[in-house]
């Protein structure tokens, strides 16, 4: 089987999730691609799987009639579907979404989609998470809908110790705008500063992608509270060596804080408790197939910021509910959401797509 899977640009929890899976399925012999119709900053972290970069409509077709993929995955991206069709391709055709924003983004978004979901393709794919679930199956009834955990490589991606650093470290993953919720990140910084003024503050962020008002604001934010000797941006660092980093996190007596008003899927929360780095999170949905509050993470309430700070220092100051935590986080992740898992639920979709086959090529002929 020949799978190609399609996004805008390899950057974020998508290089992240395309990557994960195509290894997984790469072991259970599927031949994958990738296409991106735009670069990005992940492109460094795409080993060994073929990919191609391009929104040249030539170059498409072209790829299309090569290759002939058995199924194709689009993530988000509905009018490259169209294009997909309109260059010809009729065979299985799937649409992803993992994230849509904001719950009224995703509304409006699925809203302007209607009509090309129901004409374009033949199945729904998307992570375990209550507000697409409630969309998906409130506005598409008709449409096969497979809806399953994403991947975490557990056998390439981990803990590691090193040496402990001498202050503790309140990490971020994300990029500057709105649905990231960096303001909130900030301003519990500023009070565990308060607190623990030898603490620093370390984002790790891809800085071509954001939303310029909200850098700007950010920008100003940074300058005005006086917290820049105490925060240290990464940027577009090397996937593998993020889990260095949620190691010496965790190894800190810190904690991975996550913002974000909205998620289908928290990679960076998977990946942290994957690490023993310990988690606060706000309920943003796709963290509940992640954080279980007071035993694989602490869950806060977004704009509670004397509630957030409160369980930071909790997972700071006690040690046996620190430890417990990070150990649980580890073991959920390594046996709820395992790459072999999503391999065996992909395969069945896709087994189901193909026993469909002829009856979709029918209805592009």
């Amino acid at each position: 089987m020949k799978i190609l899977f399609t996004f805008f640009n390899p950057s974020g929890g998508m290089q992240t999730l395309n990557r994960v899976r195509c290894q997984a399925l790469h072991d259970r012999g599927v031949e994958c691609h990738l296409l991106y119709t735009h670069p990005g900053k992940g492109q460094q972290n795409i080993p060994n799987i073929q990919t191609y970069i391009t929104n040249n409509d030539d170059e498409i077709r072209g790829l299309l009639t090569r290759e002939a993929f058995d199924l194709i995955v689009v993530c988000t991206d509905i009018y490259l579907a169209e294009r997909f069709r309109g260059f010809g391709y009729k065979g299985p055709l799937v649409f992803e979404v993992q994230g849509l924003g904001t719950l009224d983004e995703a509304e409006q978004v699925i809203s302007n989609f209607n009509e090309r979901i129901h004409k374009l393709t033949d199945a729904l794919l998307y992570p375990e998470t209550i507000h697409l679930q409630t969309l998906f199956k409130g506005g598409f009834p008709s449409v096969s809908q497979y809806c399953f955990d994403n991947p975490i490589d557990c056998d390439q991606f981990g803990y590691t110790n090193y040496p402990a650093k001498s202050f503790p470290i309140l990490g971020w993953v994300g990029r500057i705008q709105t649905n990231k919720n960096w303001r909130e990140f900030l301003q519990i910084g500023q009070r565990l500063l308060a607190i623990h003024p030898e603490l620093y503050l370390w984002i790790f962020q891809d800085d071509t992608l954001f939303e310029p008002e909200q850098k700007e604001s950010f920008e100003q934010f940074v300058a005005e509270t006086g917290i820049s000797s105490r925060l240290i941006s990464h940027s577009n660092v090397p996937h593998g060596q993020m889990a260095d980093y949620m190691s010496i996190i965790g190894d800190s007596g810190g904690l991975l804080c996550s913002t974000s008003i909205l998620e289908g899927f928290g990679y960076a929360v998977a990946e942290a408790m994957l690490c023993r780095c310990p988690v606060l999170t706000t309920d943003s949905d796709g963290i509940r197939r992640l954080v279980i509050n007071n035993h694989t993470g602490k869950i806060y309430t977004r704009g509670q910021l004397d509630e957030a700070v409160n369980a930071a220092l909790s997972l700071m100051h006690d040690p046996a509910l620190r430890d417990r935590i990070r150990m649980n986080g580890e073991w959920h992740i390594r046996n709820n959401l395992s790459s072999g898992l999503y391999a065996d639920r992909f395969l069945q979709m896709s087994h189901q797509l193909m026993r469909r086959r002829s009856k979709i090529e029918r209805r592009w002929s």
